[in-house]
């Protein structure tokens, strides 16, 4: 029987959760920045649903994985070696992932770029944002929080031996997700300036994930530490701005 008094009455038990939460929630953002982006491509009324069953979807798959840890800690075990690297599953796994989120970045940066006009003469019509699909964007949720998972619980497993920590970290995790999804989500769609920014962190993302897979470690401290400074600069610039509008609205009125 699982003693819960003698596991919490450990700081480091303590330590690890809180370590472990914080990856969660990390991980958890880059889900939703792509979930955010994705479900923005469909109808209005589709939005919210899709981001709560991808979550849904997402907090299920982690907990399936989680009854698998044993099988999944196996996947770091070498199965191919090609020009002398060795590359076990998880490598495969991060490599398929980060090629994946950068192909997908970038194909919806240039869709931004060009058709941005067009975009803008569908919503005042209550066009389709996209050719996109509930399903679709359900089934590519998926594909992305698959990596993300994988990726996490062989982490956690080399911060505790105790599944149940694991299992409130994700809880946790998907919890602040779900209470977040349709705030970012309404953010950026509300403020099409960041769409491009919020692209740009999902490519660094990707490209740590190919990094990763193919054996070179990057701190994933410097990718968020640059990812918050570049957030605080575009909201100085939104800030300015509203303002400049403001200012000008206010003169205009005067006259």
């Amino acid at each position: 029987m699982f003693d819960w008094v003698s596991v919490f009455n450990d700081p480091a038990n303590w330590m690890a959760l809180v370590t472990l939460i914080a990856m969660e929630v990390v991980l958890g953002i880059d889900n939703l920045l792509f979930i955010s982006i994705l479900t923005n491509k469909l109808p209005q009324s589709f939005r919210a649903r899709a981001r709560l069953v991808g979550i849904g979807a997402a907090l299920v798959m982690r907990l399936i994985l989680l009854s698998t840890v044993f099988i999944i800690v196996q996947l770091t075990e070498p199965v191919i070696t090609l020009l002398g690297h060795a590359f076990s599953w998880r490598d495969m796994i991060l490599i398929a992932g980060g090629v994946f989120l950068l192909w997908k970045a970038t194909k919806e940066i240039h869709h931004h770029v060009e058709h941005q006009h067009e975009e803008a003469e569908d919503k005042a019509v209550g066009a389709k944002p996209s050719g996109l699909s509930f399903g679709g964007a359900i089934f590519q949720i998926l594909l992305l929080d698959l990596v993300f998972s994988i990726d996490s619980i062989i982490t956690a497993v080399g911060m505790t031996d105790y599944i149940s920590l694991m299992v409130i970290a994700v809880l946790v995790s998907i919890a602040v997700m779900v209470v977040a999804a349709n705030p970012l989500g309404n953010f950026i769609a509300a403020n099409p300036t960041i769409i491009v920014l919020a692209l740009s962190f999902l490519m660094m993302i990707g490209m740590m994930l190919v990094a990763e897979g193919f054996g070179f470690h990057v701190p994933k401290g410097y990718i968020y530490s640059s990812m918050a400074f570049a957030a605080l600069v575009e909201g100085l610039n939104m800030l300015a701005r509203r303002r400049r509008l403001r200012r000008l609205a206010e003169e205009k009125a005067a006259r």
